[in-house]
């Protein structure tokens, strides 16, 4: 009999598929395909105000979990589950209450900080030996925050994509996708095109609850352009044929765009304070890590595109980097870890 595997997944509760629910998926069958009977558990999270964030973390730690041999966590407050055998592969914890609590509060009320303490609490009680057995991290980021704020250890593991189709084409315009939201600084790709001389289109792909501020921000530039949501087979074909993607949030945990970038053989331009992309690109090698001011970022695009071989060159760089991260290490990872018995996937049925 197969090993039963819980991966307890905190969801939106709204049904929309993004990069999380593409995470779970992708664990999800990655365990399987080394044996594991797994079943996928989306738990709603609800982080609307304070009290909301109380209520889902009392959710989790109420879930019975029990028939199973092994459990999986990941996103806040996930960990808070009880089981024997549990381990958490750390996407990251409430970020408002951690490295950006300063960025969006300052130094906040004193209501806010006696808040920040008790998620602090929490989640270091909740992530500590013997509750959870061993945390692994999705990138360096996360591990580091992890020790900062925590005081804990985890072990990198860094996951792939789940977005199938990725193939490279022709290398056409520049390409910046995902949640449109004042973390992820889409406002500074629209000011480093100010200073982009080379008639380049920039393709802004996603939705988010700072949109209108970021079009307001593009209005009368041409060049720019905002898609709204896209369905995957367009997210694939705006991948196929960019010259390079923009990738420049604050503090990122890993970010997926990096690697969907390089397996289309398409090089990101990043910026240091970035997080986890700027530790995956490789400055000058599989594309460019700038300071995050506009004229760095503008100076990149213009060499890009008027050099497309280099482009093309660091896009290929890209692609073998990215094809040595894979699911089945990750699984392999967490399967050992919970110590359960597993196939190697060149056996798995």
């Amino acid at each position: 009999m197969k090993p039963k595997v819980a991966i307890v997944a905190a969801g939106s509760g709204s049904g929309e598929t993004g990069g999380a629910e593409r995470f779970f998926a992708g664990l999800r069958d990655a365990l399987r395909d080394i044996g594991l009977d797994v079943t996928l558990l989306q738990i709603p999270s609800n982080e609307a105000d304070f009290d909301s964030i109380k209520e889902t973390y009392l959710r989790f730690y109420d879930l019975d979990v029990s028939a199973y041999d092994g459990v999986i966590t990941s996103k806040a407050p996930s960990y808070l589950v009880r089981h024997p055998n549990h381990v958490c592969y750390l996407q990251h914890t409430m970020r408002v209450f951690y490295d950006m609590f300063d960025v969006e509060f300052g130094r906040g009320s004193d209501e806010l900080r006696t808040q920040r303490e008790l998620i602090l609490a929490l989640d270091s009680a909740a992530l500590r030996s013997p509750r959870t057995r061993k945390v692994f991290a999705i990138g360096e980021e996360v591990a580091q925050r992890l020790r900062h704020f925590n005081g804990l250890d985890a072990e990198v593991v860094r996951h792939p994509t789940s977005l199938a189709g990725l193939r490279e084409g022709p290398f056409r315009h520049l390409f910046m996708p995902g949640r449109l939201h004042r973390w992820k600084r889409v406002d500074l790709a629209i000011e480093a095109m100010r200073h982009v001389r080379a008639p380049v289109e920039l393709v802004i792909a996603g939705a988010g609850e700072d949109a209108e501020r970021f079009k307001e921000r593009a209005a009368g530039d041409p060049r720019i352009r905002f898609t709204g949501w896209v369905s995957d087979e367009e997210l694939l074909g705006y991948y196929r044929d960019s010259l390079a993607v923009l990738f420049m949030p604050r503090n990122e945990d890993l970010g997926l765009i990096t690697f969907e970038a390089f397996l289309s053989g398409k090089p990101v331009i990043t910026c240091a304070d970035s997080g986890e992309p700027a530790r995956v690109v490789e400055d000058g090698v599989t594309g460019f890590v700038a300071e995050p001011n506009p004229v760095a970022i503008a100076e990149r695009i213009d060499r890009l595109v008027e050099d497309p071989a280099l482009a093309a060159d660091m896009g290929r760089k890209g692609m073998r980097a990215a094809a040595d991260v894979t699911w089945e290490k990750v699984a392999v990872k967490l399967a050992t870890a919970l110590g359960l018995p597993f196939q190697p996937l060149s056996r798995a049925s």
